[in-house]
């Protein structure tokens, strides 16, 4: 834990970090998911899922698709919100990601849709139709049927 003296808020060790991205994250969640999100709470959201993606960061032996993860909740989250460029930001943040780790899978599938459904809010329909495209055909590389059901939910769900 940090040491309550300490000058530098971010002084908290690996577990108290893990621990707190994954319950910001859920939170994020809960908020995404909520119909009649107040101002207050549309904030909240932005917030809390941008901490969450902050902590992973301090999270030292994090894989790189916990921070890729991190984005693409950014980016969905700014989807939702109708708020194209930073959607798309944090769509391209979370595939360099992935491809810097050779993430594949759900999470290459996740990083396609995720610039697909960016893409579609910004209003470029020829990008998200292709973003779409790739992130069909890499529903084949995931093991997990599962997780093929998440991701093939969320590119159905797509505004595309």
């Amino acid at each position: 834990m940090a040491d309550p003296t300490s000058n530098d808020p971010t002084a908290l060790d690996d577990a108290a970090h893990r621990a707190i991205a994954v319950a910001l994250f859920n939170h994020a969640w809960t908020l995404l998911e909520k119909s009649d999100r107040s101002p207050a709470e549309t904030d909240e959201l932005i917030a809390t899922a941008h901490a969450s993606r902050f902590h992973w960061s301090r999270v030292h032996d994090a894989e790189a698709v916990r921070l890729a993860r991190g984005e693409w909740q950014c980016s969905r989250v700014y989807a939702v919100l109708g708020r194209g460029e930073p959607a798309l930001w944090h769509a391209r943040r979370c595939l360099a990601i992935c491809e810097e780790s050779g993430a594949g899978g759900w999470d290459i599938a996740a990083a396609y849709e995720a610039l697909a459904r960016a893409s579609a809010v910004a209003g470029d329909a020829k990008a998200a139709a292709g973003w779409k495209a790739k992130a069909v055909a890499s529903l084949e590389a995931i093991s997990d049927p599962e997780d093929r059901e998440v991701i093939a939910g969320d590119i159905a769900d797509l505004p595309v």
